[in-house]
């Protein structure tokens, strides 16, 4: 008779199916991180990939700085290294509390991890169920019913779920057998969070009823991830088509002649591939009306960390931009140049300007004679010929000899201003803020 799976046994399946690669632990501390923990340190194959530790202090409760001595301690005690990083949580994002600490939290791991380096969370099959059921209630496609990934890029690595076949109850028992100390976060208690809501009143209600409930929710997951999977070489084959490149924006139009299965992955890419989070099934709703609005008008749709708009028959997205001072200006040599409201102004290659440049924002009236023009412009017909969009132009940095405007960002110079930089044999080059790109992406994304 085979003797039952032991912890210490799936994980060293697990290491075995994914070879190579140093391992870390995202460590909270709480029951099922120390018993991963705990576990892979009993195998001479971690520890030979270099087993270390991640804890992360949110700040968000008196005890945390205590929590974290503890982390550093338990890791200690199996000569383990532990780092701790220490994040600033912002309560005020919108997004809710424990939204914004995982986002958060995900970031910092993205940070932390080393090139090739695989980050192991103890998630496991209970975890997976809750995931399935938040996102059901959240009206997700595919994707989101697919659960958590077991894989999937993280930073410079690789995050790892090898828990997620094993119940919550195997690490619980070997957290007793060994009499593992662990760290109590009440939050986790908290019924007044939507997962822990699930956790302590939902699911064990579905349970008594449904006995095979956890099982049922599982096995719809695979079907959803394997009908994710089918769906996505079809939208990746669309994106070419509806994405413009130079621009980072979307053909509405395009965008909403697909069907709907394909719609809705296709926007969630975009927007994470820009380091952006998606919108719930409201949103997408309201983003699709917009798409049907009257030309002339400019639509916005807000949620917590997004503004999306639809101008021209385009879709746009951007982080909210942070307020500024539109009498803002800065003496310019040519370095990397941080301007209000996001972005950045340099030169490419980098070089120094022989005598400085003053860089303002727009305050309006402004004019310039580009190069090769016969007439002086207004910076407005610019822009509006330009199709720059309207939220981009308040930031746009305007580049002054004495009083005199000679050119603005890297769309249009002066004779003045194309003598001079054809003489350094650089250019400017404006980077707008907020634009977002696939690194960032990875650095902020918590989903899956």
């Amino acid at each position: 008779m085979s003797r039952p799976l032991t912890l210490p046994d799936a994980l060293l399946h697990a290491l075995d199916s994914h070879a190579g690669g140093a391992l870390c632990v995202a460590f909270s501390g709480g029951p099922d991180s120390t018993a991963l923990l705990h576990a892979l340190a009993t195998l001479p194959q971690a520890r030979a990939r270099g087993l270390r530790a991640l804890h992360v202090d949110h700040g968000l409760h008196a005890d945390s700085v205590r929590w974290a001595t503890q982390a550093r301690a338990f890791c200690a005690s199996l000569g383990i290294a532990c780092e701790v990083l220490r994040v600033d949580v912002p309560r005020a994002s919108g997004e809710g509390l424990e939204a914004a600490a995982r986002h958060a939290r995900y970031a910092a791991f993205a940070q932390a991890i080393r090139p090739g380096e695989w980050l192991l969370l103890g998630h496991h099959r209970d975890d997976q169920a809750e995931t399935v059921l938040l996102k059901l209630l959240r009206g997700a496609g595919p994707r989101g019913l697919g659960g958590m990934r077991p894989v999937r890029p993280l930073g410079a690595g690789q995050l790892w779920r090898p828990l997620l076949g094993l119940p919550r109850e195997l690490l619980s028992a070997y957290v007793q057998e060994h009499r593992l100390a662990c760290i109590d976060d009440p939050s986790n208690r908290d019924t007044r969070l939507a997962r822990n809501h699930l956790r302590h009143e939902i699911l064990p209600r579905l349970q008594r009823y449904f006995p095979q409930a956890v099982d049922s929710i599982l096995h719809s997951a695979r079907f959803c991830r394997a009908a994710d999977e089918a769906l996505r070489a079809d939208w990746l084959d669309a994106f070419p088509a509806v994405h413009d490149e130079a621009t980072g924006s979307l053909d509405a139009a395009a965008w909403m002649a697909l069907a709907p299965a394909l719609r809705e992955p296709l926007l969630d890419h975009w927007l994470h591939a820009r380091g952006l989070v998606a919108p719930t099934a409201a949103q997408r709703r309201q983003i699709e009306r917009q798409c049907h609005a009257r030309a002339g008008q400019q639509p916005c749709v807000r949620w917590p960390g997004v503004e999306l708009h639809i101008w021209k028959g385009r879709l746009w997205a951007d982080a909210p931009r942070p307020s500024f001072d539109p009498q803002w200006e800065a003496c310019w040599h040519g370095e990397a140049l941080v301007l209000p409201g996001g972005g950045q102004l340099m030169l490419d290659p980098a070089g120094r300007l022989p005598s400085p440049l003053v860089v303002r924002l727009r305050r309006g009236g402004e004019r310039i004679r580009p190069a090769g023009d016969r007439h002086t412009r207004e910076l407005r017909d610019l822009f509006q010929q330009a199709a720059l969009p309207p939220w981009r132009r308040e930031t746009c940095p305007l580049l002054y000899a004495g009083e005199t405007l000679i050119a603005v960002a890297d769309l249009w110079q002066t004779t003045q201003a194309a003598t001079l930089f054809e003489t350094l044999r650089a250019r400017p080059r404006w980077v707008p803020g907020n634009r977002g790109d696939a690194a960032a992406a990875q650095r902020s994304g918590a989903a899956g």
